[in-house]
């Protein structure tokens, strides 16, 4: 596989191998011994949306593999305006190593690895976000060992964040739940309810995300009055078991989907899993621009 788009076009066991070395490359680099597999490599970067985490961790990997980064933003390409998809993906083919890509259309993504001769990284669309989904399993891993069984439960909106965690539990055996209003549901065939308290019974991860992501300020005032029942409180959580921990995507609005106290109380969790991002993605882009893509 030359790209990472999907979540659901990988294997359980392609998945699992991925996380695995994730977790051992990151060990590897914390002791200085992670070997410089990328060097003179260069990778594009693309963003038609803000971002903080997304854009650090990628130049930060690409650094560390011994490669360098080069930031695009929309108003230097022109994405689909000044210049078709197919166009600029070729042209980067030829000059870079690899694109990592963070747009509002799937199809944008899927479209620059159609004519892309060099591995595409989906950075997230409003469709997916398949780096983040890894690398919270990667913390929930590192945290609990064997995920196989454990419960993973999504506080919120049925979103790209949500759906890539839904099929990546499928993958790995984990089982998924969904407590999101009437009208916010995943089409996916997975675990959904109006109760929060149901869904996180018996979750070892109780996760949430903001209620009104890039793209849907219109409906601000709308969602906070939606969702308002379903923040992430230390009243939801004694639902809970007692060795769940609570786990946020970031940015996070502390006083709507998570509370301040829960928040401070999960932060080692919560920022241990920002920092994931660095080290899975590092080890992505070491197989897929240094060994040719996923096996």
């Amino acid at each position: 596989m030359k790209d990472f788009i999907n979540i659901a076009d990988f294997s359980g066991e392609q998945l699992k191998g991925l996380l695995e070395r994730a977790i051992v490359d990151k060990k590897l680099f914390r002791a200085g011994k992670l070997p410089a597999s990328c060097r003179r490599k260069v990778l594009a970067l693309i963003f038609e949306k803000p971002s903080l985490r997304t854009r650090v961790s990628f130049e930060a990997a690409i650094v560390h593999l011994g490669g360098a980064a080069i930031n695009l933003t929309n108003a230097d390409i022109g994405l689909g305006s000044r210049e078709p998809v197919s166009d600029v993906s070729a042209v980067l083919g030829r000059m870079c190593d690899a694109v990592v890509a963070r747009t509002f259309s799937h199809e944008t993504v899927q479209g620059l690895a159609e004519h892309c001769s060099k591995p595409v990284i989906n950075a997230l669309t409003d469709y997916s976000h398949p780096c983040q989904a890894m690398a919270d399993v990667m913390t929930a891993m590192e945290i609990f060992g064997d995920v196989r069984g454990r419960k993973l439960a999504f506080i919120g909106d049925g979103n790209n964040v949500a759906r890539s965690l839904a099929i990546l539990c499928e993958k790995l055996g984990m089982e998924f739940a969904l407590a999101c209003p009437e009208g916010y549901e995943l089409e996916l065939d997975v675990a959904q309810t109006r109760d929060p308290r149901e869904a996180v019974e018996g979750a070892s991860i109780i996760y949430t995300d903001t209620w009104t992501s890039m793209g849907q300020e219109d409906e601000k005032d709308e969602r906070i009055a939606t969702f308002k029942p379903y923040q992430v409180n230390a009243e939801l959580l004694k639902t809970a078991p007692k060795d769940a921990v609570v786990m946020h995507c970031l940015p996070a609005y502390r006083g709507y989907e998570i509370t301040d106290e829960v928040m401070s109380a999960h932060a080692g969790t919560i920022f241990e899993e920002a920092e994931n991002r660095l080290h899975f993605q590092r080890t992505l882009l070491g197989v897929l621009i240094a060994e040719g893509g996923i096996n």
